[in-house]
């Protein structure tokens, strides 16, 4: 139960400041293009990085610390990063048809589930 308590603490620090960075960013570059999301998927990416290495380099931080920072903060701030650490961790253990079908599978399949629900929804 600690466990959990841990990641939704770092869940929602990690929305807020999702929200707070793409609202800060859309103010100062107002684009059609989703610039805000896009700076926070790539941080996001860079940030579960950096953690996993001090995870992974002499246990730096501690499991606790590993779930509030990377399942909490980095998931709540964005699920790209977990997305792109599953990627790179198929790619270096060479499961390559895996990784494709993840990687093209996600966003292909995650698009058309995304459109299909705006269209259940329209039709209703």
């Amino acid at each position: 139960m600690k466990a959990v308590f841990i990641v939704a603490a770092g869940s929602g620090l990690g929305g807020v400041m999702r929200y707070l960075m793409h609202l800060i960013i859309y103010k100062r570059y107002p684009t059609i293009f989703p610039l805000g999301i896009f700076a926070v998927n790539i941080l996001g990416c860079f940030l579960i990085g950096v953690f996993y290495a001090l995870a992974e380099k002499q246990n730096i931080i501690s499991t606790d610390t590993r779930l509030f920072l990377m399942t909490g903060i980095c998931g709540g701030f964005t699920t790209f990063s977990t997305f792109s650490l599953d990627n790179l961790a198929l790619l270096k253990s060479g499961n390559y048809y895996y990784f494709f079908i993840y990687a093209v599978g996600s966003v292909i399949v995650g698009l058309l589930a995304t459109y299909l629900g705006l269209l259940i929804i329209k039709f209703l």
